[in-house]
């Protein structure tokens, strides 16, 4: 028979054991953090004296032979541990591929319930009122109250650039803060007009065992933004945790929720899909624009742009062509029933745009149609392999039965007009890839000179307006000699068979007007 006596573990406690006692199975919620490597659970280092004290295990055991009664002895060699503390893990707010964020000013987060009211259990209620603790008391080496960073164990918390994004939450299971079932929300607010969106995320205390010996969580936690939380991508990850015992304060255990929440720029990538005419008839060929532009602050790859055809059109695989910074690119296509592919192992750097041009050929069956097709693209990330997808991109092609003879065109040009008199004199270069807006719905696109055309449009009333945003940079040119072009839009009417122009000036935005 056996009888081994537990380790024990030598460590000085000082009077302030009954305020520990007070705090005792507290649980820290962090680690959320976007890297590309994985995050070792570190805390800040510990100062006070239970921390720096040595630890010594031991374990010691006797035993009865039965056979002769006799009785044996014995000791187990020693583990010591003399000046390296104990770690609790810490959460920490990263860049979207990992990196540190170059100003964490105005960055907060927070634990909120559940909103009651609410039957989708996804939206915001009030925040969770978790147990505060105090500043160290440094004058009497007392054992600090709280868990750097966040000492006093605030929510909403403020993250800070010293230590740079980090942050934690104490949850206390005497309050059954840890309970399953216990749902919370986590929030990661960034400053006002960062280029950041908020995020949140879904935490549910799934089981708790609370026994000595086997103090485990299980948790599930669930993107609601539809945004990895994790370095492979998913939204959605469940894991089974262990109470770690804090260093800092005797008796306290922390609980680590250790995922990925990467802050990434909602809008990463666009499409538009423009035609060079507004209505066609059976036989004539249209020619397709796709333009993608990469918004994120990372180059974008494995580009692939999936277009649905309207009946009745045809594609024409060898009018495909590809351009990206004035270089001609090879596209490759694949075309599966009304459905055209193409693809590019070429990689979109920030900010510019690749544009894909084609050609279809309507047939008698367009006329069934509806002439509208629809364009989305789906790429990755080239730092950190995330997906990103926009779309659909649309476009409405009016199908005639016969020849038009009263369609005209509308022809038009975006500038930067220096002089603010409305109109493009030489040394007044165009702008490309501007987008206009015209009041079906459909865009359009300028070419690297910054002009642009429309034909076959119907005669009548025609508005286009200039999407500034498709201009970085740039606001409207205040025009000096006609009051009703100081505008974003421009009404236009065309005669039948009849031929407008549609013009629009721009300006750097940081450039004064020029006073007359």
């Amino acid at each position: 028979m056996y009888s081994v006596s537990r380790p024990q573990k030598q460590k000085q406690i000082t009077s302030n054991n009954i305020w520990c006692q007070r705090l005792t199975a507290a649980v820290i919620l962090g680690s959320f953090l976007h890297t590309t490597i994985s995050i070792p659970a570190i805390a800040q280092p510990t100062n006070n004296l239970a921390a720096s004290l040595p630890i010594t295990n031991q374990a010691t055991y006797t035993y009865t032979d039965s056979s002769s009664n006799y009785e044996y002895q014995g000791s187990s060699n020693k583990l010591n541990v003399n000046s390296n503390p104990l770690i609790d893990p810490l959460g920490r707010i990263l860049g979207c591929a990992g990196a540190i964020l170059p100003d964490y000013t105005g960055f907060s987060v927070g634990v909120y319930e559940l909103n009651p009211s609410d039957p989708t259990g996804t939206e915001l209620g009030s925040l969770l009122a978790l147990t505060r603790t105090e500043l160290p008391d440094i004058s009497n080496n007392n054992v600090p109250g709280g868990k750097p960073p966040n000492t006093e164990n605030s929510n909403p918390y403020f993250i800070t650039n010293n230590p740079a994004g980090f942050y934690n939450f104490l949850l206390d299971p005497n309050k059954g803060q840890t309970a399953p079932g216990r749902t919370y929300i986590f929030v990661v607010n960034p400053p006002p007009n960062s280029t950041y969106k908020q995020r949140r995320i879904k935490i549910e205390i799934l089981d708790s065992t609370g026994t000595p010996g086997n103090n485990l969580v299980q948790y599930v936690a669930t993107s609601l933004d539809g945004q990895p939380i994790s370095l492979t991508g998913e939204t959605r990850l469940e894991q089974t945790v262990v109470l770690v015992p804090n260093a800092e304060t005797v008796g306290l255990d922390l609980l680590a929720f250790e995922f990925t929440v990467n802050m990434c720029q909602p809008n990463q990538l666009q499409i538009i899909k423009t035609g060079d005419r507004a209505a066609a008839e059976p036989g004539d060929t249209v020619i397709y624009r796709l333009s993608v532009k990469n918004l994120a602050d990372a180059g974008l790859n494995n580009i692939v742009v999936t277009d649905n055809l309207p009946l009745g059109f045809q594609f024409l695989p060898k009018s495909v062509r590809g351009e990206l910074d004035g270089q001609a690119i090879t596209i490759t296509s694949e075309r599966n029933g009304n459905t055209v592919a193409f693809r590019t192992d070429v990689t979109i750097t920030t900010e510019k745009t690749l544009n894909i041009a084609y050609a279809a050929q309507l047939t008698a069956d367009a006329l069934r149609g509806n002439g509208r097709n629809s364009a989305i693209v789906n790429a990755q990330r080239a730092d950190n392999r995330f997906s990103t997808k926009d779309g659909p991109a649309t476009h409405q092609l009016k199908i005639r039965p016969g020849i038009v003879s009263d369609c005209g065109t509308i022809i038009g040009r975006v500038f930067i007009d220096k002089n603010f008199d409305g109109e493009q004199q030489p040394g007044e270069r165009g702008v490309p890839n501007a987008v206009i807006f015209l009041e079906d719905g459909n865009r359009i696109t300028t070419d690297p000179n910054g002009l642009f055309s429309l034909a076959n449009a119907l005669p009548g009333n025609h508005t286009g307006v200039l999407d500034l945003s498709s201009v970085p940079g740039y606001t409207l040119a205040p025009n000096q000699e006609f009051r009703e072009r100081n505008s974003q839009s421009r009404l236009v009417r065309l005669e039948p068979g009849g031929l407008v122009r549609m013009n629009f000036a721009v300006t750097p935005a940081f450039q004064e007007p020029v006073k007359k």
